[in-house]
């Protein structure tokens, strides 16, 4: 099913916001990038796979890649059509002494080597969705904070599967989410993770404007006409091409079970424009350098 593929593809990219940004330039001691196989296989398991010194990212478009290396959303990288259609598999080992929260770093010098990545960057307005507190009693489920920190340089899983049954995500440290059965499911998740996940899905990016800094265990509850049209967004979104007939359920139609579960929640999602930092590729190849 294209549309679950789409969804696997955007989940890793929007779960990438990892640590703050280091000063010295880091590198991947040892990496090699291939295109990813062809095909469509019913179920697709992609995203960053570590086992202590030794990272694979599997199956993600460029587009992607350069997300997660620069810790934005794929709606904010603007560049050639090709990006979203263009998928690889990176193996890397990691320097001794560094850790899975620098990963982003060393895949900003990885593509500035291998694909010879240029850009600048800009601000432009967007339509966005602002996630915030509404005006009833707050009903998220905090989950306690964990009794003892994980080792950051242990076997870390920030993966998705996907099929016509929905997607699973795995995005580590106990944080997960599943989008089946008419519903969004999610456990020990973060409100600015919430947003970042669920933007691929709608008309427009949501923003994080709750200031809610807990992490939460809920469930969205969705009707099946809109759990359709949110998997044809997210299609649309990634650059799926579908049928006119698709395509036509959204004219003028939005999610509306989707924002009646977040006032269940007591949040909000309230439609605005604001100004949006975004990525623009001058310099990209398709081909990297070999390995």
């Amino acid at each position: 099913m294209r549309a679950i593929h789409a969804v696997t593809l955007s989940v890793l990219v929007s779960a990438a916001a990892w640590a703050q940004d280091s000063p010295a330039r880091l590198e991947f001691e040892v990496a090699s990038v291939r295109a990813s196989p062809a095909g469509r296989p019913e179920n697709v398991s992609i995203g960053l796979h570590m086992d202590g010194s030794q990272a694979r990212i599997a199956y993600l478009d460029m587009r992607d890649y350069i997300a997660m290396a620069y810790r934005v959303r794929p709606y904010q990288v603007t560049g050639p059509d090709w990006m979203t259609s263009e998928r690889y598999d990176l193996n890397a080992k990691l320097p001794a002494g560094t850790t899975a929260a620098q990963i982003p770093e060393m895949l900003q010098a990885f593509l500035t080597d291998r694909f010879q990545l240029k850009m600048h960057r800009d601000k432009k307005d967007f339509p966005v969705y602002a996630l915030i507190v509404g005006k009833g009693p707050l009903k998220l489920k905090e989950t306690p904070p964990d009794a003892a920190g994980s080792d950051a340089r242990g076997t870390v899983n920030v993966a998705a599967t996907g099929s016509a049954a929905g997607v699973s995500a795995n995005l580590g440290n106990g944080s997960y989410y599943n989008f089946g059965n008419d519903k969004f499911e999610a456990g020990k998740m973060s409100m600015d993770a919430l947003a970042r996940l669920l933007s691929p899905y709608m008309d427009r990016p949501i923003l994080n404007l709750t200031e809610l800094k807990g992490n939460y265990d809920f469930t969205l509850n969705l009707t099946p006409e809109d759990y359709r049209l949110m998997l044809i967004q997210i299609a649309v979104n990634n650059g799926v091409t579908l049928p006119p007939q698709a395509l036509h359920l959204l004219d003028g139609n939005s999610a509306v079970s989707l924002f009646d579960a977040f006032q269940q929640l007591g949040l909000k999602l309230d439609a605005r424009k604001a100004p949006v930092d975004i990525l623009v590729i001058d310099q990209l190849l398709k081909t990297p350098t070999e390995n």
